[in-house]
């Protein structure tokens, strides 16, 4: 499969500022956090944002923590914003400033899973490392094992799988090729078959596309969760540059309960703070 899909990534891929010559490994590991769970279209201006604002970890690492989320915006699962000033206040203190190049070390940092180790030790540094996001599981769940999706978590056979396909040189390559390749073509509703460079070799569209035969996949609801209200609530502390009174939370929620569980919870997660005065923030050192 590497010369057919590396050849459709050389005329198809997307022109992404981290994927650049120029993109620095900090460019690159900020990009793999915000990117979780968030489609590029929203990522981008982000990004750019940030790395205007904090182009290198001790820039960040200089911030409050609640300048992080704040300029996290509406990305979605602000817990990311913290952790990635942790991050960047372990590289600091604990690398001279630089992003590692080790994945061991990478896994050592606050906030880094074996999905970002991967992708920065291969993106950033050329590694030779298997690079599992959703977009590559699924073309590997199609193209090799028949399957419409992949299981729910990443299985052992999944990366053992991956470990085989990585190809000897040019592994970095190959890893954003696959996943670019699951972002455009081998979507997860609508597949585009007949734009696929590897349809001749799927077995799963060989097979007659056979159905998902595992759970039924649900889609994630959002309004009037508390996922929707605790967003409400950040957005009145990222608009105010100090502490804001508890009426001005109450105003953007008419469920008391439902707010009151909200607002705990921002505050057990560390993105807000009670003051003893009654009013709230957003989290400081």
């Amino acid at each position: 499969m590497h010369v057919p899909v590396l050849d459709w990534y050389e005329d198809n891929a997307r022109d992404l500022p981290w994927r650049n010559a120029d993109a620095t490994p900090w460019g690159v590991l900020v990009s793999e956090i915000m990117l979780q769970q968030t489609p590029v279209v929203r990522v981008l201006p982000i990004w750019h944002e940030w790395m205007r604002r904090w182009p290198t970890p001790k820039a960040l690492a200089a911030e409050q923590p609640g300048e992080a989320v704040r300029h996290w915006g509406r990305l979605g699962y602000p817990r990311r914003a913290l952790r990635l000033h942790a991050c960047a206040q372990a590289i600091t203190d604990e690398h001279g400033g630089e992003v590692p190049s080790d994945h061991e070390t990478l896994l050592s940092l606050p906030g880094i899973g074996e999905y970002t180790a991967a992708a920065v030790a291969s993106f950033a540094y050329g590694g030779r490392h298997a690079v599992l996001d959703t977009n590559v599981r699924r073309v590997f769940a199609r193209a090799v094992r028949a399957e419409e999706y992949p299981p729910t978590a990443t299985s052992a056979a999944e990366r053992r799988l991956a470990e085989t396909l990585l190809p000897e040189l040019g592994a970095a390559r190959w890893g954003v090729a696959v996943m670019e390749l699951g972002a455009l073509v081998c979507t997860a509703r609508s597949p585009r078959c007949a734009d696929c460079p590897i349809t001749h070799l799927c077995e799963w569209r060989l097979a007659g596309k056979p159905p998902h035969s595992g759970p039924a996949r649900k889609g994630q609801t959002y309004a009037g969760t508390d996922r929707q209200c605790r967003g409400r609530l950040l957005a009145v502390l990222r608009a105010a540059h100090g502490p804001v009174p508890k009426a001005a939370l109450d105003v953007v929620w008419e469920d008391a309960v439902q707010r009151e569980r909200a607002l705990d919870g921002l505050i057990t997660d560390g993105l807000a703070e009670a003051l003893d005065d009654g009013t709230y923030r957003l989290p400081h050192a």
